[in-house]
């Protein structure tokens, strides 16, 4: 497991857009006393070494039951997928992938993907020269050449949406906003530490369980999964940058999660918390904001998909992200066939970038 989770470093040596995984989380990836996507799941890491018994690549086997019972599927997923450029090695990894999935009865090999729809998926398949975010997979430009030549093809893809922070809230977004508030009684809510200890932080995973149900491959996440969720991730946050919105009886229907670009801040940990790898991340948490925002996602109740929600969220997140200069934010990926989703950020001029994909390959002879 150390070479596994080390042949990263060494293999992104030197290249200025990797941003690296935290070791911690990787290694909790395969623990089922850490991951309780694993009550649901089975996962094999299996890692190449060359004749001189050094890493020269790695890879996961993944075989999500709950996913395959919900979209009715017999899938097997690779994901942490890392190679030298060489054929025999990429070949042997996904082979050995393909060979555990079969002996399970699974029928297609699909990825890079995770347990669970929030983990890392796709390989970049343009622009290799920007630097990548904690939540995106980074990979050189021979790893999607090394999947075709062993015969994988499209299955979906992913695109990011980089925007510039206008100094003024778009008209359109600023006319909608109030159409909302006087028409549907939605409102701004921002939540204080007590709300989440309250139990708020659970409606909000329990709103994205419901927003991105009919999404690909989403399986929902489980109550020890939220748990998990809420202790892990919602402390980094500023909830300044976190609004929900609620409707007049106090309900949750809709929630976006930003925050400041942690990028630089995990290049320079090199993926280590200690010794000091916790400070470059504090300091980029609490005390030297980044002028990159990341726009994680915006979930809103499908009922009130289309009554402005968005808008409600722009309205408020603009200002905020003026008043601490920062300049451009970039989303996490999206389906590209999710119209509806992508025609959400027109009013802010997007541009796409960061085109990532899902391969797949069918295992089992018909």
């Amino acid at each position: 497991m150390n070479d596994f989770v080390r042949l990263a470093e060494e293999l992104y040596a030197g290249c200025p857009y990797y941003v690296p995984d935290l070791e911690m989380d990787v290694r909790e990836t395969f623990d089922p006393r850490k991951n309780a996507g694993l009550e649901f799941s089975d996962i094999q890491p299996f890692i190449a070494y060359n004749a001189d018994g050094k890493a020269v690549g790695r890879i996961a086997g993944i075989i999500n039951h709950r996913a395959n019972e919900k979209w009715k599927t017999k899938n097997v997923r690779f994901g942490f997928i890392e190679f030298i450029d060489d054929p025999d090695v990429s070949a042997a990894l996904l082979n050995a992938v393909e060979t555990w999935g079969k002996e399970r009865g699974m029928e297609h090999i699909q990825g890079p993907m995770g347990i669970f729809d929030f983990d890392k998926e796709g390989m970049l398949v343009e622009d290799f020269d920007q630097l990548g975010s904690m939540i995106t997979i980074y990979n050189p430009p021979y790893y999607p050449k090394h999947l075709e030549a062993l015969g994988y093809e499209k299955e979906v893809d992913w695109v990011q949406i980089r925007i510039d922070v206008p100094k003024e809230i778009p008209a359109k977004y600023a006319r909608v906003a109030k159409l909302s508030k006087e028409m549907f009684g939605l409102h701004v809510r921002k939540l204080t530490k007590a709300d989440i200890a309250q139990g708020y932080g659970r409606k909000v995973f329990e709103l994205l369980n419901q927003a991105y149900a009919p999404l690909f491959g989403y399986t929902e996440l489980s109550d020890r999964q939220i748990d998990d969720y809420v202790k892990r991730y919602i402390p980094l946050m500023d909830l300044e940058l976190v609004p929900v919105i609620e409707n007049e009886a106090g309900e949750l229907v809709g929630v976006a999660i930003t925050m400041t670009s942690l990028s630089q801040a995990l290049r320079k940990s090199k993926g280590r918390l200690f010794p000091f790898g916790w400070f470059h991340l504090v300091r980029a948490l609490k005390w030297k904001r980044d002028e990159k925002a990341e726009l994680f996602l915006i979930a809103v109740r499908p009922d009130y998909q289309g009554l402005g929600v968005n808008a409600l969220v722009f309205d408020d997140l603009i200002p905020i992200y003026n008043a601490h200069h920062i300049r451009w934010a970039e989303t996490g990926p999206q389906l590209e066939s999710n119209v509806k989703e992508l025609s959400q950020w027109k009013p802010l001029n997007p541009s796409f970038t960061k085109r990532r994909r899902c391969y797949t390959k069918r295992i089992n002879e018909i």
